[in-house]
């Protein structure tokens, strides 16, 4: 019998995104942290210093204007998601989990995407977000979202 462990998968990989840099956290809490009527600018202004940072968009399309400008700006924040996903070694398959901050913003963006797009009629794009969150984090109930 060996002395080494033997070391078993427990299912679907896990991905966790990098995070963000210090100064692009820090930028995005600001704008949120500015008043009411300057805020959604605060936070575009971020969104475009920071073009990457996923939690920059997802915000921005929470503060849209309108029901097409949320979409834009949730869309960006999901494609740019995707490419950094995929960048960190997902293949298309298994968990981006709400517990690991980075990933906060990918996933609120995809989870505003499903909520516009129902909004807007897309009826089966709202449906196949939905269905990609849920398998993405099967716990997340879409809360702190």
């Amino acid at each position: 019998m060996s002395e080494s462990p033997v070391n078993l998968s427990s299912g679907l990989p896990e991905t966790a995104l990098d995070p963000e840099p210090v100064e692009a956290r820090e930028a995005l809490a600001a704008a949120l942290a500015a008043p009411e009527e300057l805020r959604r600018d605060a936070v575009a202004t971020v969104a475009a210093r920071f073009p990457r940072y996923l939690d920059a968009w997802s915000r921005l399309g929470d503060l849209a204007r309108d029901d097409a400008e949320a979409y834009a700006c949730y869309r960006v924040g999901y494609h740019r998601g995707l490419d950094q996903l995929r960048q960190s070694g997902w293949r298309g398959q298994g968990y981006v989990r709400w517990r690991h901050v980075p990933n906060r913003g990918f996933l609120r963006s995809l989870a505003g995407l499903a909520r516009v797009a129902g909004a807007i009629g897309e009826v089966d794009e709202a449906r196949r977000c939905l269905t990609f969150v849920s398998q993405l984090d099967p716990g997340w109930d879409g809360v702190d979202a």
